[in-house]
């Protein structure tokens, strides 16, 4: 079963899966496990008072035996169905009564990457979960907002992945979420009704339900850090840009993506917004009438249709992740998520200026290494599908032809493009450049920068395994989830070995620590201060076994990217108005 598992893991090998997977297996091993096992048997429900009325949540253990107070399924807009469909969320509603708040809400609708099927899940999904070890008011405890992964199209704030657990035990408070994904979430018409950033806006509900609420959770509303991997770190970084997310939150992280990297930045939204109508059988040129039908078809139809309508060119130079945010066309009393590109914003200085942690891991590029070879036959024959979407605009065919050889001298030399020789060309073109390239340009600003390259190696990076990787050394894409977060599959590792203790207590204390004070390193713990980042000398930290500051980490790389980013008359290390 595993073999015909990982045969479905290499169809679909990018981003998206990197949650998903782990969930399939984490499944397969609850079904047999007695439910004694996965529940405290000395359950208590807490009640806690939110401005929408009452709460009961349930106690649990952390691996040292202390106590911490979950409470899942906690609704924090209204349902967004029917003539809400594909609009900013509504403020939720108040309940009578106490409402449970045992288990986790559904999930929105979305195609499921474990089982290559659909999830119908349900619209009514825009729920989150808390996570806390006090729930006395003055306690004040740091807050960690997490924005889960997923290519924007699939994936959840459950604590089938997400476990609380890793992070608790640094006193700070957890809160995950749901969000609208693929068409419901990211569908743009251009128009009043349907500017589009409908999941993006659920983020900013979510925060705002956060500084309306956390203190009743023992949280401080003023020490709020938003935290996010792959689509959930590019989100991360939108909201840095969003007018709309302004003081909802006062630093943040961002693991594996930004919201300049192809995959996440919406093109030609309009038109592909009428190709799903065409899809679904309504062929109009009318956004009104298409709003109309749109909104009367089962949410289970509009599940799975990004790779319905790509471009050709898209399906050999761009990662299958095409409904996602967009920056909105303006209208008269309409709330903007984000209106302007997002270099602009920085360029301007009109960003949220909060202190980033930032970074990448070093072998991202291995999770999109099947989907690479499957396309290989044609990259072969047409170098130019080697650059990047961005700056395909700005070059004629003959520049597009000359850089597409540049790229594959630089990274394949003289040999064809194949699957040994072409994870550094995807971790840089999908991930790594991008990164650096945002981080550059955010840390000329007020508040400091922290950059990363995340280089652990053990047992804990499970998904490299699961997707076949695991005689690589290096991090995969996802790798860094499993030291950070509890579930199914890093329990007993970290139960039975030291080893994983002492690489996860490091970096969630690196990560709490920063949630707290704006400074992942801000005392002698580990006898090694995380020097901020700075244009001029590019100071990162090699997180592995042991913490080693460098400088410029993968500089040959980066410095090629850059001259081609400068000689496409794109903002650049060396072309910047800052």
């Amino acid at each position: 079963m595993l073999k015909t598992f990982k045969g479905c893991i290499y169809c679909f090998g990018f981003l998206t899966i990197s949650i998903y997977v782990a969930m399939f297996l984490i499944r397969m091993v609850q079904r047999f496990l007695p439910q004694a096992k996965r529940f405290s048997t000395d359950m208590s429900n807490p009640i806690v008072s939110v401005k929408q009325g009452k709460l009961k949540g349930s106690s649990q253990k952390l691996f040292d035996g202390s106590t911490y107070y979950s409470f899942k399924g906690v609704p924090y807009a209204q349902p967004p169905i029917g003539k809400l469909r594909f609009k900013a969320p509504l403020p939720p509603q108040p309940w009578p009564g106490i409402r449970e708040a045992i288990d986790h809400g559904p999930v929105c609708p979305q195609f499921d990457m474990t089982t290559l099927s659909i999830n119908e899940g349900n619209e009514d999904c825009l729920f989150l979960n808390v996570y806390t070890k006090s729930l006395e008011p003055s306690s004040r405890l740091p807050v960690i907002f997490y924005i889960h992964g997923g290519a924007f199209m699939s994936g959840s704030g459950n604590d089938e992945l997400l476990g609380p657990r890793f992070l608790l035990q640094h006193n700070v408070i957890l809160v995950t979420i749901n969000y609208r994904l693929e068409t419901l979430g990211f569908l743009c018409l251009d128009t009043p009704e349907v500017p589009g950033n409908a999941g993006m806006k659920d983020q900013v509900a979510a925060l705002r339900w956060v500084q309306e609420n956390i203190e009743q959770f023992g949280g401080d509303p003023k020490n709020v850090t938003i935290y996010g991997e792959s689509a959930g770190a590019a989100s991360v970084t939108y909201h840095l840009m969003s007018p709309m997310s302004k003081d909802l939150f006062h630093k943040a992280i961002a693991h594996s993506g930004v919201c300049t990297n192809d995959w996440a930045k919406g093109v030609n939204d309009r038109e592909r917004a009428f190709k799903v109508g065409k899809v679904l059988g309504k062929k109009t040129n009318d956004p009104h009438e298409l709003l109309e039908f749109l909104q009367g078809v089962p949410a289970v139809k509009l599940i799975a249709l990004t790779r319905k309508v790509r471009t050709d060119d898209e399906t050999i130079r761009c990662l299958p992740t095409h409904f996602v945010p967009v920056v909105e066309k303006k209208f008269e009393n309409i709330e903007s998520f984000i209106s302007e590109e997002p270099l602009d914003i920085i360029l301007a200085k009109k960003h949220n200026d909060v202190p980033l942690l930032i970074g990448y891991n070093s072998h991202e590029g291995l999770i999109n290494l099947k989907l690479m070879i499957k396309n290989a036959e044609i990259i072969n024959s047409n170098f130019h599908y080697l650059v990047p979407r961005e700056m395909v605009p700005k070059l004629t065919q003959s520049q597009l032809n000359l850089f597409g050889e540049r790229i594959k001298d630089f990274y394949f030399k003289d040999v064809l493009i194949t699957e040994e020789n072409s994870e550094k060309y995807l971790t840089d073109y999908h991930f790594a450049v991008c990164i650096l390239r945002f981080a550059y340009f955010y840390a000329a600003l007020k508040q400091p920068t922290f950059f990363y390259k995340f280089c652990m190696e053990s047992e804990l990076n499970k998904f490299k395994d699961l997707i076949g990787y695991g005689h690589i050394k290096g991090t995969c894409h996802a790798d860094d989830l499993f030291y950070l977060f509890d579930n199914m599959l890093n329990k007993s590792i970290y139960e039975e070995q030291q080893k994983a203790k002492e690489l996860v207590f490091k970096t969630t204390k690196l990560w709490t620590d920063f949630a707290k004070t704006g400074n992942p390193t801000p005392d002698n713990h580990f006898e090694v201060k995380w020097p901020p980042y700075t244009r001029a000398k590019k100071e990162s930290l090699i997180i592995s076994d042991q913490l080693t500051p460098v400088l410029y980490p993968d500089r040959e790389r980066h410095e090629f990217w850059n001259k081609l980013y400068c000689e496409a008359g794109m903002l650049s290390f060396t072309k910047s108005n800052l």
